[in-house]
């Protein structure tokens, strides 16, 4: 009986001395080619990390860029200690490919905005607090996420926009310069003074100091109309003062021109009615 143990047992060794012949630095080399690829992985997404916060790309975007190269660097070590074995991995890189496939087709909607997202937050084409407008909408851009961008309208309705309909369509941003022109019209009757006019509207211009001296403002008649003579006045102000001066502007020039007697014509229709002795 113990003849027949000692044999199993011989049996055993053998059997574990050829394994680990055959085996033993397969394994081995997949172990180190494992923890190169965790090491190389680790610090692949460390370098993309600062890389990226260098060029202030937002965090979201930095995290996952960074969790992207990391699973990708992974992905191929793992791969890579497979082939040790003899293991062909062709099957499984078809496999794998045919899955992203299906999944990024079936998610192709979500995977568009998901990369408008990451454009905007690499381009920067507005940032948090411009006022836009794009896709059919206008707002001052309250937050900016991977799929959906936030926007509130001027009466403070939050509006949720895919990132792939924003990015895909012109984009206004009206923040982006520091100073605008503010472009208005201004009419006055024929039998008004056009010299008169012009010399009210440049010293209103003049008296409102948000409106700039450089650019230089514009006045000029661009019109006869049918019923008045248009003004052109096209003053330039720094972004924030735009529509307190268009508001401030309008209303003193009625103003003034109230004083001055300066008619500021509205549309009239004249009827004439026949009767069978002849018109009235």
């Amino acid at each position: 009986m113990e003849t027949v143990n000692m044999q199993s047992a011989q049996e055993v060794l053998d059997l574990l001395i050829k394994f680990g012949a055959e085996y033993g630095l397969k394994i081995i080399g997949a172990i180190l080619i494992l923890i190169v690829g965790r090491v190389a992985a680790g610090l692949g997404r460390k370098l993309v990390k600062k890389g990226l916060e260098r060029t202030k790309v937002d965090a979201a975007v930095t995290s996952f860029v960074g969790s992207l190269i990391y699973i990708a660097i992974l992905t191929f070590a793992v791969l890579a200690a497979l082939a040790k074995f003899g293991i062909q991995t062709a099957s499984f890189v078809a496999v794998l490919g045919a899955a992203s496939f299906a999944v990024g087709f079936a998610l192709q909607g979500s995977l568009g905005n998901f990369a408008s997202g990451v454009l905007i937050l690499l381009f920067r084409p507005f940032r948090i607090g411009d006022f836009v407008e794009a896709a059919g909408v206008m707002g001052t851009v309250k937050d900016i996420h991977l799929f959906t961008t936030l926007l509130a309208t001027v009466d403070n309705v939050q509006i949720i926009v895919p990132n792939g309909k924003l990015y895909g369509d012109i984009i206004k941003n009206y923040s982006a310069n520091n100073t605008r022109r503010v472009d208005m019209v201004i009419g006055i009757s024929y039998g008004s003074s056009i010299r008169k006019a012009a010399e009210i509207l440049q010293n209103l211009i003049q008296e409102d100091k948000r409106i700039l001296s450089d650019p230089s403002p514009t006045i000029a008649v661009a019109e006869l109309a049918d019923s008045s003579v248009n003004f052109v006045v096209r003053p330039w102000v720094n972004k924030e003062h735009y529509w307190d001066v268009k508001f401030d502007f309008l209303r003193n020039v009625k103003e003034r021109f109230d004083e001055s007697g300066i008619e500021i014509p509205f549309p009239q229709r004249a009827v004439h009615m026949v009767t069978p002795q002849g018109p009235v």
